[in-house]
């Protein structure tokens, strides 16, 4: 197994943790080695101090998981925390006005990030895991983020190959330019059976003073999805998040309109 030289311990540490995967959650030393390309030796060390201090756990078979300690450093990125906390309220409204699934995420990078998910318990069933990454250009938040994101962005994701999920997948660099133009026109977006082919999401931008930070969607079964009535409902939603966000601030001695979300 080849080594790279020079790598720092900051480096090693973070490719053992880099190692798990949602495809491969536990993982045996030997394999944690080997996916960091480390020497056993070296990985043992580390991974040592990873348990000693919460990172990584290990099981009563031998196996290491990511550790608890971890997940509370993690929850504390403002990023995800303070949108987090602002959006469940009005995640949950969308959802008992649908009982369907309601989804938050963010960009980075290149990738979209769910930093928030709640499962309709009839609802048709999602890949997605909060935390979990997926790519901008098939589901309805990616492609908000994707038409909102900044112009290198864009450039750099529609010059990378497109991975299809279904046959319905825009893969074509100049189909995706188009449908992210009417993305911005609407203000909303539509993946229809772009991930799986029972499932239809409508999402929506959040936005802050800045501009466009997350994007918020429903996923809904294919056969029953209405996007005409729902996409009101997800904008609604968006709109009162942004203005949480400070989004809309008036000058002053103007009073901003409510939204119906916020009538009710």
């Amino acid at each position: 197994m080849g080594t790279q030289p020079g790598r720092s311990v900051t480096s090693k540490v973070l490719a053992l943790l880099d190692a798990f995967s949602p495809a491969s959650p536990t993982l045996t030393l030997s394999e944690l080695a080997r996916r960091a390309e480390l020497p056993l030796p070296t990985a043992h060390r580390r991974v040592a101090e990873l348990v000693a201090w919460g990172a990584l756990e290990r099981g009563d078979d031998g196996r290491y998981r990511i550790g608890l300690r971890l997940w509370e450093v993690g929850s504390l990125a403002p990023r995800g925390l303070g949108l987090r906390e602002l959006a469940l309220p009005i995640m949950e409204d969308l959802y008992e006005v649908t009982h369907e699934n309601v989804q938050l995420a963010v960009r980075q990078n290149f990738e979209l990030v769910f930093i928030e998910r709640i499962a309709g318990r009839r609802a048709v069933p999602v890949l997605t895991r909060v935390g979990g990454r997926f790519a901008l250009h098939a589901t309805g938040v990616g492609l908000v983020l994707l038409a909102y994101a900044p112009t290198e962005v864009q450039e750099q994701v529609l010059a990378a190959p497109l991975e299809r999920y279904t046959a319905l997948t825009i893969t074509d660099p100049v189909r995706l330019r188009r449908r992210l133009a009417e993305v911005r026109r609407a203000g909303y977006a539509i993946s229809d059976r772009q991930v799986t082919m029972d499932a239809l999401s409508i999402a929506a931008p959040i936005r802050d003073p800045d501009g466009v930070v997350a994007a918020i969607s429903l996923v809904v079964a294919h056969d029953r999805a209405d996007p005409v009535a729902l996409a009101p409902l997800v904008q609604a939603a968006g709109r009162v998040l942004s203005r949480a966000l400070g989004a809309y601030r008036q000058p002053s001695g103007r009073v901003p309109l409510r939204s119906r979300h916020e009538r009710q």
